[in-house]
């Protein structure tokens, strides 16, 4: 799967998980967005085509070895939040 074209049906995710990241993994995660919080944490978010798609993308996480720590579908209002927090 490349370059995701939003589309209806698309939803866009924000998948936290525990540990850093280098960003340019965000070609290995589907163009997802990955940023690294101070926190620790990484987070990627972006446009997901469908569940199979958000399924591989976890697996992916868990390939690497990185916990889990939250997958959220974001609505419009949510995601504009959370892009202002950056």
């Amino acid at each position: 799967m490349s370059n995701i074209n939003p589309s209806p049906e698309t939803a866009y995710y924000q998948i936290r998980l525990k540990g850093h990241l280098d960003g340019q993994w965000g070609c290995w995660f589907d163009g997802l967005t990955v940023e690294l919080a101070e926190n620790g944490q990484t987070v990627l978010s972006g446009p997901v085509a469908d569940q199979a798609a958000l399924y591989g993308l976890l697996r992916k996480a868990r390939d690497l070895g990185l916990p889990l720590l939250s997958v959220c579908c974001l609505d419009d209002g949510t995601r504009t939040n959370a892009d202002e927090r950056g």
